[in-house]
């Protein structure tokens, strides 16, 4: 079955990077569960040699990603942090990074604890604010890594801009998209050069595997990509892979969900008189809303909001009953977090409070469950507040 070059993005969900099974006609990429392959003769092989190097399906999976962020290859990992490490593996020692400062707090630990002992330098800047950006960036900056929406405050990056601005002094630039997913926002689309994701979240979907993923556009990228996974070997296995694939047939229907239901439960949080304050880019209050709307097909499933205190956050955090604490996010099933402790806790204390990661901040995913039952949980563990 192959997709035509213009296919919608539905269509490449479910077809891209897919073929029927050539021994069986299996209509569903085969778990191709091996380690190594037999040669007809030396050096005759069907293209496949040994697994850390190759694997169907894994190939399967790198081919329906790469269609559906737009670029021109993409490579699956064992985790979103060794796809940010492969990205990172492109710079040498003495390279300076301009990166977005509300980063996911296990990316910030990479760049601070390992990388700077590689000799690599990082300056954090609010990218919301182009200005900031151009400010930072330095005659030896040879890489922008931008994450819009962040995590957890959901400030956006105007990536046509920001890829603009990289462009015009040379310098690429890499975007972790694991929040919006591309069914909401394909980054490659404003320029980007390198997309990366935690396939565990929007892609997967279904909370049962963890797993990464590098985009890419530019060949010398491509090229080293490609070398570095089979080198450093963090790959993603077959039955990972797969599932990621089973998730990505679904995405435009579980972010379409995803979104309406953030939307709605957002909009229900800002009105409630023991909510301090809520941060979700769907919500006209939101300082980048207009931004939020011209670069996102809907506004994602994540919402942040301040509750006052540490107690009342524990309180509300204890008392659902339908939600899940957990971390992670992007499952069909709603889960509730507090990012101080929890996604956010390798972040130095002072540099947390200037990002707005109070102790009285709670993160919720939105799941795809019914709305109604959604809000009763809610209503029911804030009465106790």
């Amino acid at each position: 079955m192959k997709v035509r070059e213009h296919a919608g993005f539905g269509t490449r969900c479910i077809h891209a990077g897919q073929v029927p099974d050539p021994s069986t006609g299996a209509i569903i990429t085969p778990i191709y569960q091996t380690s190594t392959y037999v040669q007809d003769a030396l050096g005759v092989h069907k293209g496949y040699e040994y697994a850390r190097t190759q694997n169907p399906t894994r190939s399967a999976l790198e081919g329906n990603l790469a269609s559906i962020e737009g670029g021109n290859a993409a490579f699956a990992f064992a985790s979103g942090m060794a796809a940010t490490s492969a990205v990172m593996t492109l710079l040498t020692a003495g390279d300076h990074v301009v990166a977005t400062d509300n980063l996911y707090g296990g990316t910030y630990r990479l760049f601070e604890r390992v990388l700077r002992k590689s000799q690599l330098d990082f300056t954090y800047a609010d990218t919301s604010r182009l200005g900031e950006l151009e400010r930072a960036i330095r005659p030896n900056t040879r890489l922008v890594f931008l994450e819009t929406p962040t995590n957890p405050m959901l400030a956006i990056t105007d990536l046509a801009g920001a890829c603009a601005i990289a462009h015009g002094h040379g310098i690429p630039v890499a975007v972790d998209n694991t929040f919006a997913s591309p069914y909401v926002q394909r980054p490659i689309e404003f320029g980007a050069d390198l997309v990366v994701h935690s396939t565990t979240k929007f892609l997967n979907g279904h909370s049962d595997s963890v797993g990464g993923a590098v985009i890419a556009v530019r060949d010398d990228h491509i090229e080293w990509l490609r070398f570095v996974q089979n080198a450093a070997g963090a790959i993603l296995g077959p039955m990972d892979a797969w599932l990621v694939l089973r998730g990505t047939k679904t995405l435009p229907l579980r972010m379409a969900r995803h979104n309406e239901n953030a939307m709605a439960l957002a909009g229900y949080l800002a009105a409630h008189p023991k909510v301090a304050a809520v941060h979700y880019p769907g919500l006209p209050s939101h300082p980048q809303h207009a931004l939020a709307a011209r670069q996102m097909r809907g506004f994602g499933g994540l919402i942040a909001f301040r509750l006052g205190s540490l107690e009342r956050a524990r309180t509300l955090l204890n008392g659902v009953r339908l939600m899940a604490l957990a971390e992670s996010l992007g499952g069909v099933e709603t889960l509730i977090s507090h990012p101080s402790t929890m996604t956010h806790a390798s972040v130095p204390p002072d540099e947390r409070q200037r990002l707005g990661i109070t102790d009285d901040l709670v993160r919720i995913s939105a799941g795809i469950e019914d709305l109604e039952d959604l809000q009763e949980d809610l209503a029911q563990a804030l009465d106790l507040v």
